[in-house]
């Protein structure tokens, strides 16, 4: 019963118009400062119809760097929030190293705050946004690649783990 849930789930996923809509969405939820990881969704669209590879990784790159900008507004806008904070490093490390520190924003866990703190600082958007969407392109493209590595009978025994 788990294993034909999760093929229809995979097959639903991978309809071009409900499995990009899916992927945009959790991508750009996932790049504001909401925990979330979008390479699942990606993957599961990439893995249930090999011929979205390429759409899926532009949807979900195009809907993480929009995440990106709206933490970059967040912190263009929030500078009392973090005036405590302006004596860090990473404030420091942002200014000598400009828009070009937003390729990390691929990170987990520090990528989305990055983006954020990049704001505060003001760094020139266009090129803020620019190098966001190359590090989180190259973030889906090797996530994506490596897991569909991953040989199929790895991913039937965590189906069956996870179905009891």
């Amino acid at each position: 019963m788990i294993e034909s849930a999760i093929a229809w789930l995979l097959a639903l996923l991978a309809a071009p118009e409900v499995g990009l809509t899916s992927v945009f969405l959790i991508s750009f939820v996932s790049a504001t400062l909401v925990p979330l990881g979008s390479e699942p969704a990606v993957f599961a669209v990439v893995k249930a119809n090999g011929a979205m590879f390429w759409p899926a990784i532009a949807v979900a790159t195009v809907g993480n760097t929009l995440g990106g900008a709206v933490d970059y507004w967040m912190g263009y806008t929030a500078k009392s929030a973090f005036a405590k904070e302006r004596e860090s490093r990473w404030f420091g490390w942002l200014a000598r190293y400009g828009a070009k520190t937003m390729l990390l924003s691929w990170l987990p866990g520090i990528g989305d705050p990055l983006c954020t703190l990049g704001g505060w600082l003001k760094l020139p958007f266009w090129p803020a946004l620019m190098y966001m969407a190359i590090g989180k392109l190259a973030r889906y493209l090797t996530m994506t690649t490596l897991l569909l590595y991953v040989p199929d009978g790895f991913w039937r025994s965590v189906a069956h783990v996870l179905g009891g």
